[in-house]
């Protein structure tokens, strides 16, 4: 900070004057100024890092840039690139824990907790997980219900409405069975909120095979996938925006899940995003 205060009031004052107010010797003041003045040799570490956080939005943290980087060809450690994010004033939001809850007693019939937490799939269109979350802007409220494949984690449908009422739950749903080849049958799991209670919805699933899981009551870790891209999203999208209208934030919802789907890497893909991983690991 001397060092620069004294570079800074040059042009006004002597070098000796500047010198002896700030207690610097004439050869150390010297040494750090050639030191700042010289080519930062991390600068285009630096520009690789800044890139890569506002290529995604600022959703991205230390790990999943130095992932990026990594594929991109540098060889550096995580820790250095925390460093560089700090030293940049690169910070992703801290997650915030909002949840939305359906749950209104026995409405119709609940299904045993068949999934029992095993959120692996070694193959697509085994093991589908969904929830309904809720967002307010101002006095109104929003509501997105997706359902996700377990194997790549990648959203295969969803619907986003005002109301959660059974049309919003049952559509996602239609929309994700019509995806199926034959001989598929997909276990789909939610928690016991009255619409996953309702016979509409056991109809659906009974129409085309599929079988029917729920987490025990008020456990939200037995559905902690959901419950995680749901963080992840109001982390990464509604908490860094101020929507003013509903039809702006359904348009970042399509906007998010599109780059969630396509572009947003995954340490637990091995780095790629779902429909990389998807696509990589069909065709091996």
């Amino acid at each position: 900070m001397k060092v620069q205060a004294v570079i800074a009031l040059r042009a006004e004052f002597p070098l000796p004057m500047l010198l002896h107010a700030a207690g610097l010797a004439r050869s150390t003041f010297f040494y750090h100024q050639a030191r700042l003045l010289a080519p930062d040799p991390r600068q285009e570490l630096k520009d690789a890092v800044t890139e890569i956080f506002e290529t995604n939005h600022g959703r991205y943290g230390h790990r999943r840039i130095h992932t990026v980087l990594t594929r991109q060809g540098w060889t550096v450690a995580k820790k250095t690139v925390l460093k560089l994010m700090r030293s940049l004033r690169l910070t992703c939001q801290v997650r915030r824990k909002e949840r939305y809850t359906s749950y209104r007693g026995e409405q119709g019939r609940t299904a045993a907790n068949v999934l029992n937490r095993d959120f692996e799939a070694d193959a697509p269109n085994q093991k589908w997980v969904t929830d309904v979350t809720e967002f307010r802007v101002g006095d109104r409220k929003l509501y997105l219900s997706p359902v996700m494949d377990l194997f790549d984690r990648q959203i295969i449908s969803y619907t986003v409405g005002t109301s959660p009422n059974l049309t919003l739950t049952n559509t996602a749903l239609r929309t994700a069975l019509a995806t199926l080849e034959d001989g598929q049958r997909p276990l789909v799991h939610s928690d016991q909120g009255f619409h996953y209670q309702h016979a509409s919805w056991r109809r659906l699933l009974q129409d085309t095979g599929a079988h029917q899981s729920m987490s025990r009551k008020a456990n939200c870790y037995d559905n902690a996938v959901m419950e995680n891209l749901f963080g992840h999203l109001k982390e990464e999208l509604f908490h860094r925006v101020r929507f003013i209208t509903l039809n702006a934030l359904t348009a970042a919802l399509h906007d998010y899940i599109h780059w969630y789907n396509t572009q947003r890497i995954s340490t637990k893909l091995k780095g790629l995003s779902p429909v990389q991983y998807r696509a990589q690991t069909l065709a091996a």
